[in-house]
């Protein structure tokens, strides 16, 4: 427990979350009502996946949010005086780990509901309960979603220590990367069934979406075959390894 209050006092103490999280909120809110706003109710109805087309937008600061609360650990040198109180540099990792992805879990919720509650005061006669499945996942599912990325930018972060690297890599690969992957021939659709943030967008919009909205309506549809929430489970497995290998990493190195 003190070392999780300490790694909470360390992220609350520092103007970079604050505005992340402003930021992510903004985004992804203003998002939800520019697109409530300007959808016309006969063509495109507003509906509950739709209002959360901008995930993806909040998604990024949250991770550029998440990197940030260890690389500058490391470019201010405050990581030497953890590690010299806390000898255990695994649970120390650990401690901020869990406090991040905490904390960006409650972004996400606060993001998704939020966006849902904007899209309901501009479209009030839409039909934008919360009933089923699919719904609950695509609303509730979003700080799950926040979190595992988090453990993604945090472990990133460790294993690189430079914020502008670490930053950079997660934004080429999650905004870039994996779209290019299907320009590959004849394997690229198939090898980005299996790429991580795709998983992670098929937990949010994959079968079974009951609400027959279009393509351009929401977040994009997925094709991958496996459920939603095994789909959340290899993100998480992701996730992990790359956790893992920062401990690994973070034991090995100096300072």
């Amino acid at each position: 427990m003190t070392l999780l209050a300490v790694e909470r006092i360390k992220l609350f103490t520092t103007r970079s979350p604050l505005w992340c999280t402003l930021a992510a909120l903004a985004v992804t809110i203003g998002f939800a009502a520019l697109i409530a706003g300007v959808s016309d109710p006969a063509d495109e109805p507003t509906t509950v996946a739709s209002s959360q087309f901008g995930y993806g937008f909040g998604l990024v600061v949250v991770m550029v949010m998440a990197a940030l609360a260890v690389t500058t650990e490391y470019r201010f040198g405050t990581i030497r005086a953890t590690f010299q109180a806390v000898p255990n540099r695994t649970a120390a990792l650990l401690a901020k780990t869990s406090v991040v992805a905490a904390f960006a879990g409650v972004i996400g919720l606060a993001a998704a509901f939020g966006s849902l509650g904007i899209s309901t005061l501009i479209r009030p006669n839409a039909d934008l309960m919360v009933n089923t499945a699919f719904e609950w996942r695509v609303v509730a599912g979003t700080g799950l979603v926040f979190a595992i990325a988090a453990v993604v930018a945090v472990s990133v972060g460790s294993m690189i220590r430079h914020s502008a690297g670490a930053i950079s890599l997660l934004l080429i690969y999650s905004q870039l990367v994996e779209g290019l992957v299907l320009l590959i021939p004849k394997v690229g659709d198939d090898i980005h069934r299996w790429m991580p943030f795709n998983m992670a967008n098929h937990f949010l919009t994959g079968n079974p979406d009951r609400t027959g909205r279009p393509v351009e309506a929401g977040p994009g549809l997925s094709d991958i075959t496996i459920g939603p929430w095994w789909a959340l489970a290899y993100f998480a497995g992701f996730a992990a390894v790359l956790l893992i290998g920062a401990v690994i990493a973070t034991n090995r190195r100096d300072a």
